[in-house]
Formats: C-alpha cells, structure tokens, sequence
C-alpha cells in the first residue's frame, strides 16, 4: 500500500466548476489587436441588423397600435414584443462573440408566476424587460450603431485609402487640380516660405502619414464602440439585479435542501447500518455471556467454548464499528486539517491508494467543507474498493483561485476497476451528488463500461468566509 505522490495529470478540464462571468484578458495593445477582427466583425454587421429590425419591430408594433381596436392589433404587438426580444438576444449573443463579459439574459421562463394561455401571451405587455427591448431595437439601436458603422467604414477605408494610395493614384487624371493638402498646411504653419519639395510627392507621404495614423488607432477606436454597445446592452437587455437575487435564493433554497436531503438519508443508513450489524452482534455476545454465567460452575469446558465465540463476536462488532465510524470527522482531520486526514485515509484502504495533495497552503479550508469532503473521499475509497474490482486507485486533492468568485475545492479519485458507475437514486453515489449539491458544488462521474472510473467531486468556498452551508 503506498501514500507517495504521483505526478499525474489534474481531472477533466470539462469537470471544472463554471466560474463567474469574467471577459477574456486583454493585455495591452497586442491584446486589442487580437481583439480586432471580432471587434470589426461586430461592428460591421451592426446597422444592417440594427435597420432590419427597426424594419420589422417598428412596422409590427405601430401597425399593431392603430388596430389596437381590432384584436388582431394586440397580437401585433405582442409579435413585436416577441420579435424585439429576439432581436435583443441576437445582439447579447453577438456581444459574447467579441470575447466581452458575458452578459446575462433576463428570466423569461417566469417560473410559476404564469398560469394559464392568456396570461402567458399577454406577459409582455407587463413585463419591463420586454418594454426595454423594443425600445432598444426601435429607437436606441439605430441611432448608435449608425454613428459605430459610419466610424467604423471611415476608420477602414481611410486607413486602406492612405496606405495604399500611392498605388492607384497614379492611375487616376489629376486634370487641373491646383489644390494639396500637404502645401495647405505647409502656407498655414509656414507663411510666406517657399514650398521646398514636389506636392505631388508630398500629397503621397501626407496620405501615408494619415494612412498609419488611422490604422495604429485603429484597435483602440474598434474596441470601444464595441464597449459603447456592451454598455448600452448591458443598461437595457441584462437581467435585473433583482432577478439575480431571486435565483440566488432559490439556488441557496434548492442547495439547502439537497443538503438536508443528504444528511438524512446518511443517518438512516448509518442507523440501518448499526442496527443490521453491531447491534446484533452485541445481543449475540449479551446472550452469550448469560449463557457463559449459567454454564461457568457446572459446564467449565462448554463455558470456555462459549467465551471463545464471545470473544469473536467482540472483535466482529468492534471492527463493523471502527469501518462505520470512518464517515464521522476523525480527530486527525480537526488536529492537523484535510491533508494529512485523507493521506490516513488513503493508508487504511484496502486496495493500494496513490496519494497526491496539491492544495494551496495559503487558502485554509472551512470547517465544513473539510468535513464534507472527508466524508466524499471516504464514501468514493470505500464505493471502489467494494463494488469496482479495482487494484489500484489514486487520490488528488486540489484547490482552484477563481479571483472574486472565491476558490474551488477538486476531489478525484480514479480506480482502474470494472467500471459502470453511475448516481442512481437510493444508492450512495446519489446520496453523495446531493451533498455536495448542498454545498453548491458539482459532481462528475466518468465511469464507462470497462474502466477506468473517474469521479470528481468539485466544492466552491471562500477561504475567510464563514457563510459556507454547514451539513
């Protein structure tokens, strides 16, 4: 049996828990020009989606308006309702699509607070999110994204025009121009003084000039018109803060309880557990030693065989006890932390365990999460070495840094066993997917026909935080 460290590759990167929405770095000038062509890409397409939906929204929604008498002028409304929000969406997606941070889209299910045909089709008329994306796509839309696409062609074709001017133009009849640029601002700033070079040839290196000025500018001026249209949709086509806040707590609820759930079903288990094993064997050894009392004087020899089988029964009992009390905390995990508790815990597993610790030493864990996550690793260890058939299983513990989302705990273990794994409802897997759901966590199972199994079991918390759900 070994606890040494291997160096092996960390989990599925697919495991991970999805942090917090973050944009994608941008680090300095070279980082807006990776940035450009989604940039222009965005930028470019904007006003003739920006037209065609002032087109189809604006037709529906006022033609709708003057039958507003008529019932078919509700239902163009509520076209123009719904065709704006699709609008809205598409410009969310597009938004994404530049690398920007990604903006979240209002609830639209609405839960249960609609019942009923009518009420569902009429929701938009009461709804403010659906009120802010017409508005958007009728009124604020076209008038931006005319500005953003008109500097945006100017930024482009000037930057082409300058830099590859001095190709073409020589092909172009001056006729009897008598106007340069260059010798106008050469008389404004120096009057009086004699043009010293060719205009022609200074019409090219001013055209030039403008040319790279335009392009190195280029970046900067692409990024934030894109920035001006995430603004904007980020004021009028992102969910409420509100809405966070309502799915915040309906998360929380629905962790909660996940975690309730797991607990219980943990201690009738634990209560089947002792009641089906050490339990019976302690009535059989109080039976016993009654029967060992009545023999002691008149049968020493029977009394002797029975005190043998006592014994038996002692030690059986003992050790179902000491195998039930490995998914309580031991005093080893409260003394010197989650470490060196798995790294005992691996050693006492009756299939070889390879051991690898990779937590951050400046991110000390909550006393609730290194309890949960003891009792995962000592579910999962004891799960595999039960039912997979394997020889060889491996342990790594981990931490992520996600910044201000907080950090994330990654717990795998991975036998080379028979595979086949799977949370079914009623069987420890699932018991353990509904505790670490109670910490609003996740937890992967990769476990195909034939091996090998990998299961992760990834745990969010903040080092200093003393919010983290307790089960």
């Amino acid at each position: 049996m070994s606890t040494q460290t291997m160096p092996t590759e960390p989990g599925p990167t697919g495991a991970a828990v999805p942090s917090a929405d973050a944009p994608r770095p941008r680090r300095g000038y070279g980082g807006l020009w990776v940035a450009l062509p989604r940039d222009f890409g965005f930028l470019i397409l904007t006003m003739p989606i920006a037209v065609t939906g002032l087109t189809i929204v604006s037709t529906l929604f006022f033609t709708g308006l003057g039958l507003i008498a008529l019932v078919v002028g509700v239902f163009l409304m509520i076209a123009a309702f719904y065709v704006a929000r699709g609008f809205g969406v598409l410009e969310i997606v597009r938004l994404r699509w530049t690398g920007l941070a990604e903006i979240a889209e209002p609830d639209w299910s609405r839960g249960d607070r609609e019942h009923g045909f009518w009420r569902a089709t009429f929701a938009p008329f009461v709804d403010g999110h659906y009120w802010l994306y017409l508005l958007h796509v009728v009124v604020v839309n076209p008038i931006v994204s005319i500005v953003s696409w008109s500097l945006t062609i100017t930024w482009v074709s000037t930057a082409l025009a300058g830099l590859t001017g001095w190709i073409w133009q020589p092909f172009i009849p001056d006729g009897e121009r008598d106007f340069w640029l260059n010798e106008w601002l050469f008389e404004r700033f120096a009057p009086g003084r004699p043009l010293a070079w060719d205009p022609v040839l200074g019409e090219r290196v001013l055209e030039i000039a403008i040319g790279v000025l335009f392009l190195l500018s280029m970046p900067f001026v692409f990024h934030g018109l894109t920035l001006l249209h995430h603004v904007i949709a980020r004021g009028m086509l992102a969910a409420w803060r509100s809405e966070a806040l309502e799915r915040e707590v309906a998360e929380l609820a629905a962790s909660r309880g996940a975690a309730v759930q797991a607990e219980d079903a943990s201690l009738r288990r634990l209560e089947r557990d002792i009641h089906d094993g050490p339990q019976q064997r302690l009535v059989r050894l109080q039976m016993d030693l009654a029967t060992i009392e009545r023999r002691l004087d008149r049968d020493p020899d029977q009394a002797k065989a029975l005190v043998v089988e006592a014994r038996d029964q002692a030690r059986e009992a003992l050790d179902e006890l000491r195998a039930l009390s490995r998914g309580f905390a031991p005093p080893l995990l409260q003394d010197r932390g989650l470490a060196s508790a798995l790294e005992a815990l691996a050693a006492r597993s009756t299939v070889p365990v390879a051991y690898e610790n990779a937590m951050a030493p400046d991110a000390p864990l909550p006393a609730a999460i290194e309890r949960n996550a003891y009792f995962a690793a000592a579910e999962l260890l004891t799960n595999a070495a039960k039912h997979s058939g394997a020889t060889a299983m491996r342990l790594r513990v981990a931490t992520r840094d996600l910044g201000s989302a907080g950090r994330v705990l990654d717990l795998w273990v991975t036998d080379n066993g028979r595979g086949g794994a799977s949370a079914v409802p009623g069987h420890g897997l699932a018991g353990l997917d509904e505790r670490v759901r109670g910490l609003r966590g996740q937890l992967i199972v990769d476990s195909p026909v034939g091996g090998p199994t990998m299961i992760g079991a990834h745990i969010p918390f903040f080092p200093e935080s003393t919010a983290d759900p307790v089960v």
